[in-house]
């Protein structure tokens, strides 16, 4: 996504949808306030883990899209959940909702806003942003390669949008072997 006003195209997307949601000031601090810190976390997972676009109707908000029979994804345990838990009821989610929910759409005055350098993205083919208007389209026909021409793309089948955390030890071998052929 690039920046700038255009970076979240908004009125392609249902407006409950989770981002649009987020981007208001105070909205996500209240929907996440209703919670303890470990259930907004556990229900962060739940539902990033998944296919589907949350979107929340006129009468929810997003943390009511989880139904709290679901269990945490099997790649995700409660240490796991212990541990993030306890991290953010120190931190607070502030940062975690200004990047990149509430920074999208700023004016950086990037002239040239192509990455250069050799990346690598990792996407999992269950992550359910390849189903935001035209991102999949976007990313698999090499139309990214515009702005990043030296990016080396690999998809995993199993992977949701928490792929790094949810297959760690493919993932450590794919950014290993990355970084190998670029002589890091």
């Amino acid at each position: 996504m690039l920046p700038g006003p255009s970076a979240f195209p908004s009125h392609l997307f249902p407006k409950g949808f989770y981002i649009l949601r987020w981007q208001e000031p105070g909205r996500a601090e209240a929907d996440f306030g209703r919670l303890d810190v470990k259930t907004v976390i556990r229900n962060i997972y739940i539902l990033f883990s998944r296919s589907e676009l949350p979107v929340a109707g006129d009468d929810q908000e997003i943390m009511d899209l989880v139904d709290q029979s679901i269990p945490l994804p099997p790649w995700f345990s409660e240490e796991d959940l212990a541990a993030y838990a306890s991290l953010y009821e120190k931190s607070g989610f502030r940062f975690a909702l200004q990047v990149p929910y509430r920074s999208m759409g700023r004016e950086y005055a990037i002239a040239d806003p192509k990455v250069t350098a050799p990346a690598l993205l990792i996407m999992g083919e269950k992550d359910y942003v390849l189903k935001f208007p035209g991102m999949e389209d976007y990313i698999r026909t090499g139309q990214v390669k515009h702005f990043v021409p030296n990016l080396d793309i690999t998809f995993m089948p199993e992977g949701s949008h928490f792929v790094h955390e949810q297959l760690p030890e493919q993932v450590n071998a794919l950014v290993v072997n990355f970084l190998n052929k670029q002589n890091i």
